[in-house]
């Protein structure tokens, strides 16, 4: 859903400070906005206790049931002990709150750095892990969360893109050509696929996964949602072929010992590439009227922005044609 106005301009940090002692914080006061755009979060410091992490949901884009499922699920899955970070619930056992007409959630502090995407015991590790999580996320579906599908992450996409005005008009016919022709081929390419969807973590990107005391820690399941299991798995991948097969392998080997795979959805890694490349375009544009996104991607609403990802379509279109990895 697009948003109407700029309800983010009434977020000040009295009202982050408000919001977090409405719960029974004491703040000292410092407040720290963390790198996060589709919602707002910060770190709020409370006296004597160690800062926590505010959330405040992005109006007009998760219902109140589709946010209490995301929290069910990583709640759930820190009781199986999988490194993962929950909202904090009250004496209720309630997790989203409101103030001042924003939700928010509050959630612990939690410290690490980037894995090491080159270091074959981190890849291993991390597939350990979020194989425990699929193995989980297999038991049922999510009932009101969104499916990763082509209609939302590509069709939509291309259709609000036609018809927002910011594609130059010089570049118009070819991003039309292009968008048509690359939803086709993905299409073929899932309707190749027989698989299962199952709950994932959705943006399962090296930023949402914290390397501490020797082991993943996975944050930020905002968009967490019903689909294929490699969804959650190839954008640990970078380099040639030969590394990414090296790397797939490795991940692989540490998720089947938890989860069996399925390796016929090695074939959705470029369409599902595919899909988020489309999705990121058409999200700055739905965006576009939030202040935070012009200052922050200036480089967006120009000309050359659009020659670059036309190319960079292109450029998938003939990754697509390719045969997918394989692993022995």
């Amino acid at each position: 859903m697009d948003d109407a106005g700029h309800p983010y301009e009434r977020l000040s940090p009295d009202v982050v400070i408000d919001a977090v002692e409405s719960r029974g914080y004491l703040s000292d006061a410092r407040i720290l906005a963390l790198n996060s755009y589709e919602n707002r979060v910060y770190q709020v410091g409370i006296e004597d206790q160690t800062p926590i992490i505010a959330k405040f949901y992005r109006p007009g884009r998760w219902q109140d049931e589709q946010i209490l499922e995301e929290h069910q699920f990583t709640a759930q899955l820190l009781d199986l002990e999988v490194s993962v970070v929950p909202p904090l619930a009250d004496e209720q056992g309630c997790t989203l709150f409101t103030f001042n007409d924003f939700r928010f959630s509050l959630y612990l502090r939690q410290g690490g750095q980037a894995p090491e995407l080159d270091n074959f015991d981190h890849l291993l590790t991390i597939g350990r892990v979020i194989a425990r999580m699929h193995a989980f996320g297999k038991i049922s579906h999510f009932k009101h969360r969104p499916a990763l599908d082509i209609q939302s992450y590509a069709i939509n996409s291309a259709k609000y893109l036609m018809s927002s005005g910011f594609i130059p008009a010089s570049l118009e016919e070819a991003y039309r050509t292009l968008s048509r022709d690359l939803i086709a081929k993905v299409e073929s390419a899932f309707a190749r696929v027989d698989y299962t969807p199952i709950r994932i973590h959705g943006d399962c990107h090296p930023g949402n996964i914290l390397w501490r005391h020797d082991a993943p820690h996975f944050v930020d399941f905002d968009d967490a949602r019903n689909g294929p299991a490699i969804q959650d798995l190839w954008m640990l991948l970078s380099g040639d072929r030969q590394q990414k097969t090296e790397q797939i392998s490795e991940v692989l080997e540490g998720y089947r010992e938890f989860c069996d795979f399925n390796l016929a959805e090695l074939a959705l890694i470029e369409p599902l590439r595919t899909l988020r490349i489309m999705h990121y375009s058409a999200w700055l544009a739905r965006r576009w009227h939030d202040p935070a996104f012009p200052m922050t991607f200036p480089w967006f609403n120009t000309e050359r922005y659009w020659a670059e990802h036309i190319l960079e379509l292109r450029e998938q279109m003939a990754a697509l044609d390719e045969p997918s990895l394989a692993i022995f």
